[in-house]
């Protein structure tokens, strides 16, 4: 059995995504505001304050990386970060009134990028590949 790389999955996932993550900058309202630092500001004003080991199962980015962009997000004033009442060794990320500003100004370009990437397929292809994604990723109701 011949492998063939650029036939396997993650390959095809990875040039996927690339693809994607180019669209998304390409519509970007904000300059230098990624894709993943947008979904960490969507999951902070969707789900609230939370904790950083919070925040990385909300989005599925690693610790890592999580620290990082909460590091970025933090220089531009997008978040804001506390202590724990309960436990001062915890440090809680909110969004801020700047974040949100951000979100609002981003949403129509994320909206958009979705849109360009799923661009290629029809209504059924789409509907198909985000319940198969959904699966794979063991994320929501993919039956």
């Amino acid at each position: 059995m011949d492998y063939v790389f650029t036939e396997q999955v993650g390959y095809l996932l990875r040039r996927a995504y690339q693809r994607h993550l180019s669209i998304f900058q390409n519509n970007a309202a904000i300059e230098n505001l990624t894709a993943v630092q947008f979904s960490t500001l969507c999951a902070l004003d969707e789900g609230g304050s939370r904790s950083q080991a919070e925040l990385v199962k909300a989005t599925g980015v690693d610790q890592a990386t999580i620290r990082g962009i909460v590091e970025r997000l933090k220089a531009r004033d997008l978040i804001a970060l506390s202590k724990d009442p309960g436990d001062g060794r915890k440090v809680i990320i909110a969004i801020t009134e700047e974040g949100r500003a951000a979100l609002r100004a981003m949403t129509p370009c994320a909206i958009a990028s979705s849109e360009d990437t799923l661009g290629p397929l029809n209504h059924g292809e789409r509907l198909a590949l985000i319940h198969t994604l959904r699966k794979i990723a063991d994320v929501g109701d993919a039956g």
